[in-house]
Parts: structure tokens; C-alpha cells; sequence
């Protein structure tokens, strides 16, 4: 179910049993190749698939907005920065108390660090809340393989293969320093982390499926443990 298209009566009795998920996502470059709302995108699939496979699970509509600095000098990217990001999830947190928990579903990695921030004051203050991300390879972090071919099994029209190029395939921790320091322009004049010239659909179906499992049982092993 979407959150969005729900009407609030329906939810004076039900919300109480519901998790409400919240996909995270982002507006920002993401290569010649891909459209800037790749993470959300990916973001609002992970939350569909969850409340498929899990009962009981509402969808929120998208934050497409995040901590998307390092991208900043591409055309199309739009940041709120960390401290707005995590101020963001835990008022928005706070105000969802009528559910009975809320996962963060996170399609970006820059929002990693705020919402462990975010998290940490929630818990604190005694809400239900967990945050989860989807893992790849070090050396195919942005624009690369994986998120271009699973774009591509969404059949996406934002998706343009042929403007697809190689960008910079040294693994993240080894350029994280100069990209802190720089941004993404300064290690990969066009934006792609990874090289997505081979993606296709069929391994980001597969790509898709692991991380459904894998966010899956996240939840369920929180949701039996609260």
C-alpha cells in the first residue's frame, strides 16, 4: 500500500500494527547515462518489493532530496546537505509515532552518515526506527554496473546505454580522501564510479533480488526482535 493514496480514516485502526517504509533517495548526477533520481528510483523498488514480501508494511512517498555535496558541479544536482538531511528524518520520524515502527530504506550513500545520526537520537528518545542500504563492490559505487543494470531490468526511459563510458574503477576507499576533499569531479571528471559499458537488465534483476532478500530479513529480524 502507498501512504500517499491511503485516506486518513483508514489508518485511525491500522497504523498502530504497520511499519511504514520511507525510501531516501537523491537528485543528483549520476553519469552521462543515467537520470538524476537513480536513487530514488531504486529507493521506491526496495520499498514496493518490502511490502510485497512483508505483511503489514505501508510505502511513504519518496524523500528525493539528500546529502548529495560531493556531487555538487555536475548540472541537476540539488543537496540539502547532512545536518538538514538528518534534522529531516528525525522530525519526520517523531511524526509518523502512530505506526508501529519505520524503516528508512536508503538508495544513496551519502545519506549513510546522517541517518546514523538520525537513528542514534531517535533510539534514544525511545522510537522505532531502522535504517537500511543497500551494499556492492568498492570499485562500482556510482553509475556504474550495478545501478545501471538495475535500472535497466526497471526498464527506466531515463536510462541512455549508449552515452554509457567508464568512469574511475579504483576501489572507493582508495579515492575516498581526494573525493572528500575535491568532490566527485576532482576523481572522475564524468561522474561514474565503476564502469557500466556491460550492464544489463538481467544482472540487475539478480542484483534487485539479493538486496529484496537482504532487506527482507533485516526487517523481520527487527521487527520480531521490537
Amino acid at each position: 500500500m502507498n501512504l500517499g493514496d491511503l485516506r486518513s480514516p483508514q489508518l485511525v485502526e491500522q497504523a498502530a500494527r504497520t511499519l511504514l517504509a520511507v525510501p531516501l533517495g537523491a537528485t543528483e548526477q549520476h553519469g552521462p547515462h543515467l537520470p538524476l533520481s537513480t536513487d530514488t528510483v531504486i529507493a521506491v523498488e526496495l520499498c514496493r518489493r518490502l511490502a510485497e514480501r512483508v505483511p503489514d508494511v505501508v510505502v511513504a512517498p519518496p524523500v528525493p532530496y539528500g546529502s548529495s555535496g560531493e556531487h555538487a558541479g555536475f548540472a541537476g544536482t540539488l543537496s540539502i546537505g547532512r545536518a538538514m538531511l538528518t534534522g529531516l528524518v528525525v522530525e519526520l520520524v517523531r511524526s509518523a509515532d502512530d505506526f508501529a515502527g519505520v524503516v528508512l530504506v536508503n538508495g544513496h550513500g551519502g545519506n549513510a552518515e546522517p541517518l546514523r545520526d538520525a537513528v542514534r537520537t531517535l533510539r534514544a528518545e525511545g522510537r522505532n526506527v531502522l535504517a537500511w542500504s543497500p551494499t556492492g563492490r568498492a570499485d562500482d559505487t556510482h553509475a556504474g554496473h550495478i545501478e545501471t543494470s538495475v535500472l535497466l531490468s526497471l526498464a527506466h526511459p531515463g536510462v541512455d546505454l549508449a552515452a554509457a563510458e567508464p568512469g574511475v574503477t579504483l576501489p572507493l576507499p582508495d579515492i575516498i580522501d581526494d573525493l572528500r576533499r575535491g568532490g566527485l569531479a576532482a576523481v572522475s571528471p564524468n561522474g561514474v564510479l565503476g564502469d557500466p559499458t556491460h550492464a544489463n537488465a538481467d544482472d540487475g534483476a539478480a542484483v534487485l533480488d539479493r538486496w529484496t532478500d537482504t532487506l527482507v530479513a533485516a526487517v523481520t529480524e527487527w521487527a520480531r526482535r521490537d
